[in-house]
């Protein structure tokens, strides 16, 4: 990663997770210096792919998420992409040995999304591995710089946490996927009588999720520790305005946690590791 070429591609890949995600980007900047590249990499990768399957609703989905397969293991073999966010991702799955594993059940989940699917809790796990644990597993590989002892002690929590954050996502956006993608993700869940005993199971579910995502990142590496804490504190706000909304303002509004109080989350969180409280 030390071409002119190299690190082109890799700011192309910050500036992708800038424009797209506030909160993911914020929690980049608390990273280690050397975390902050590969991170963004791995998360223009993801964005770029699901972009494919949620908005070029006039373009063939199918044959363009299958040419950008094709050119993510071509450019994982030949070390080279033409593509600056594939360019930038197979720098980092080259150095940081990412199984191709975890990518092709990313991919997989993401051909998921072409076409509605009738959900059963088969594949709604299969679909959150693929399209939100392996990412945090990706991140995992980067952080523990090859100690793999580390990376397997750690995988477990790291799959709860992502699980965590994809199924606030999937509750978060209920309406637009519903609405414009025609997806309910959740198993044996009908939107129209989509209720609050089914959203009280949901919740109790993701809570589980947040208590062992919790204990991973409490034996993270310090260099990017506090980055996804923050990320972790970010999602248990949204968790709560989403806990205490109405079914109804879930159907008709996307919750979100406003930037102001971000910056607050932020603050009360540095103050928190300095403290060494997490």
């Amino acid at each position: 990663m030390n071409t002119l070429y190299d690190k082109v591609n890799l700011e192309c890949a910050k500036l992708i997770t800038k424009r797209y995600s506030t909160s993911f980007s914020m929690g980049i900047r608390v990273f280690e210096k050397k975390f902050r590249a590969p991170i963004s990499a791995i998360y223009s990768f993801a964005r770029y792919a699901d972009e494919i399957v949620d908005t070029f609703h006039n373009a063939d989905k199918e044959r363009l998420l299958t040419e950008f397969e094709e050119e993510t293991y071509k450019s994982i073999d030949q070390k080279l992409s033409l593509n600056p966010v594939l360019h930038a991702f197979q720098l980092i799955v080259n150095k940081y040995n990412i199984d191709k594993g975890l990518i092709e059940a990313f991919l997989k989940s993401m051909k998921m999304d072409l076409n509605p699917i009738d959900y059963d809790w088969d594949t709604y796990k299969e679909y959150i591995y693929g399209s939100a644990e392996v990412i945090g597993l990706m991140c995992l590989k980067v952080f523990c710089e090859g100690e793999n002892e580390k990376y397997n002690r750690l995988s477990a929590e790291a799959s709860s946490l992502g699980s965590a954050f994809q199924k606030i996502n999937f509750l978060r956006d209920l309406k637009s996927d519903f609405s414009e993608r025609g997806r309910v993700y959740f198993p044996n869940v009908v939107f129209d009588s989509f209720g609050e005993e089914q959203k009280q199971e949901i919740l109790e579910d993701i809570e589980l999720d947040f208590k062992n995502g919790l204990s991973g990142i409490k034996k993270l590496p310090p260099g990017c520790k506090f980055g996804v804490y923050l990320a972790y504190v970010y999602y248990i706000n949204l968790f709560s305005k989403i806990k205490n909304a109405s079914i109804l303002k879930l159907k008709t509004q996307r919750i979100r946690v406003r930037n102001r109080r971000k910056i607050v989350l932020l603050a009360k969180s540095a103050i928190k590791m300095k403290l060494n409280l997490i």
